[in-house]
């Protein structure tokens, strides 16, 4: 039997978080070696994607943890201990985190992550609006800006397309500007739509 059909079953195909319906995909709960039931769970885009901090991070969403901590699945426990710990600063989850019991394995497995030790801030690409910015968008640049080490001057208006997200550095976008590919400060573009 397939990873995915076991977590299917467990999980009666809902998010093994939240319960939603729909579109759900198989998480591997970090650190792990290798794909297995105990630290794969099925979870919702929603859930997924503040798990990875690719969105911000919604209080209200993660009320449903009030009912997932008690799972018996070793990699749920560990998303929701994950999870509350973030929300901390939230008295409902301080209070389930107050109620919560890993042993000391899976204690350990939670914190090697060290995802528990943020607060629920996620620093996302947005533009000097603040707009979100992913993947393949399309910018204009606010400013003039010299290309360093090339005599390029890009000017201001200038639109980026395609752009693509630095990984490490939520202040950056690369993008090119006359067929060249260069690194952009995002407080320097806005959103096109």
């Amino acid at each position: 039997m397939k990873l995915e059909e076991i977590l299917q079953g467990r999980s009666e195909n809902k998010c093994e978080l939240c319960k939603a319906v729909g579109e759900l995909s198989i998480y591997e709960v970090p650190p792990s070696s290798g794909k297995n039931e105990e630290n794969c769970i099925l979870v919702c885009e929603t859930c997924k994607a503040q798990i990875e901090k690719r969105a911000e991070l919604q209080s209200s969403h993660w009320n449903c943890l009030s009912e997932s901590m008690w799972s018996e699945v070793p990699g749920v426990q560990v998303v929701a201990w994950r999870m509350l710990n973030r929300l901390r600063n939230e008295s409902w989850a301080a209070e389930n985190l107050d109620m919560m019991y890993l042993d000391d394995e899976r204690l350990a497995w939670a914190r090697a992550a060290g995802d528990h030790e943020g607060d629920a801030s996620v620093d996302l690409h947005k533009d000097a609006n603040g707009h979100l910015l992913q993947n393949g968008d399309t910018v204009v640049l606010t400013k003039s800006l010299d290309v360093k080490g090339s005599s390029l001057n890009a000017k201001m208006g200038t639109v980026v397309k395609n752009i693509r997200l630095v990984d490490d550095n939520t202040e950056q976008i690369e993008g090119k500007i006359e067929g060249q590919l260069i690194v952009i400060l995002t407080k320097y573009v806005r959103k096109q739509n």
